[in-house]
């Protein structure tokens, strides 16, 4: 199981009210398809004061969800091995890529048009009783939305690195775009102009979060530290942070699942309730222009003051496990 998001302050109520009203019209209603000639526009840095709808083209500069966060698993099987789906050999897989406020707090499902998650979560526009419901999606396998594209070795890509757990591949796919993607307002389908053709956000997204997730390989900043998936010895927090910290320049958020620390023998008596099982990474940024472009800022997961670990502080508390036998491709 993944780590739960941070709590929302309070101030995205205001963003959470703009939400409500505009689930089914993108992000900014009215907007026009024309004149997003993104090469004409400054790349400006989100969450800088100069990117707000009312200063740049929201096509072209981040100015709904400026604090990225490029997510992502590490999971020991997938439970469809039967079926073939299968983990990668030496490398985590892609979780998403996230549009948090500049403050920290998030919103979710914002163009209810765009929803493709057969299995929403949470199952409303805010999270909340009073938020928008956000129907299942009942429809075939968003495969179909990108194969007309011509993008098999996409596809290909996706199969063997954006990974689901205990259900089918594109159930994430789909749960991040209509999720995350909806949310950015780069993503917009006004910003693809008036020859848009249908999904062509879609790929867009896939494409852009497969971009950043190659320029971040967590396994690999591991391994140089001589932190390797292993049943037989656990690590400490402190030295996974300090060799992401040295591969990224910033802390990114470790996340970890499993037994609480102080629920297990080794830590009866403690009152250090931290996670015992390394699951989770994300990695914190800010962007010019538009996220497609990469032109990524990197920064600290505590940015906002907000926690940059769920993880057992305990000296050795932490377990990196091996993926289960048959659960990884053979090369």
């Amino acid at each position: 199981m993944a780590p739960s998001r941070f709590s929302a302050p309070a101030n995205a109520a205001v963003a959470f009210s703009l939400l409500a009203q505009t689930a089914r019209a993108g992000l900014y209603p009215g907007l026009s398809t024309a004149n997003h000639t993104c090469a004409l526009v400054e790349p400006v840095l989100s969450c800088s004061a100069g990117a707000t709808p009312d200063k740049v083209d929201s096509c072209c500069v981040e100015t709904y969800g400026g604090l990225l966060l490029q997510t992502q698993f590490w999971n020991t099987y997938t439970g469809l091995e039967a079926e073939g789906q299968l983990l990668p050999q030496n490398s985590w897989t892609i979780h998403g890529l996230w549009p948090d406020f500049c403050n920290g707090s998030y919103t979710q499902y914002c163009d209810l048009s765009r929803q493709y998650d057969p299995e929403p979560s949470p199952n409303t526009t805010t999270g909340t009783p009073a938020g928008e419901p956000v129907p299942p999606y009942t429809g075939n396998s968003i495969e179909e939305f990108i194969t007309p594209f011509g993008k098999y070795d996409l596809l290909a890509y996706m199969k063997k690195f954006w990974i689901g757990l205990n259900q089918q591949d594109w159930f994430l796919w789909a749960h991040e775009f209509s999720k995350h993607a909806t949310c950015f307002s780069t993503f917009d389908v006004e910003c693809y102009g008036p020859q848009y053709r249908k999904n062509e956000d879609l790929v867009d997204f896939l494409e852009t979060t497969i971009s950043y997730f190659k320029t971040l390989p967590t396994w690999r900043w591991l391994a140089c530290k001589g932190i390797h998936p292993s049943n037989q010895t656990a690590y400490s927090l402190s030295d996974i942070q300090g060799a992401l910290t040295e591969k990224y320049g910033f802390l990114p958020y470790v996340g970890c699942s499993g037994p609480k620390y102080n629920t297990t023998a080794a830590g009866a008596g403690s009152l250090d309730n931290g996670g015992t099982v390394l699951s989770e990474m994300w990695y914190y940024m800010h962007v010019a222009g538009r996220p497609q472009d990469g032109r990524a800022v990197r920064v600290p997961a505590d940015i906002n003051g907000g926690r940059v670990s769920n993880c057992a502080k305990a000296p050795g508390a932490v377990w990196y496990y091996e993926r289960t036998a048959g659960s990884e491709w053979t090369e």
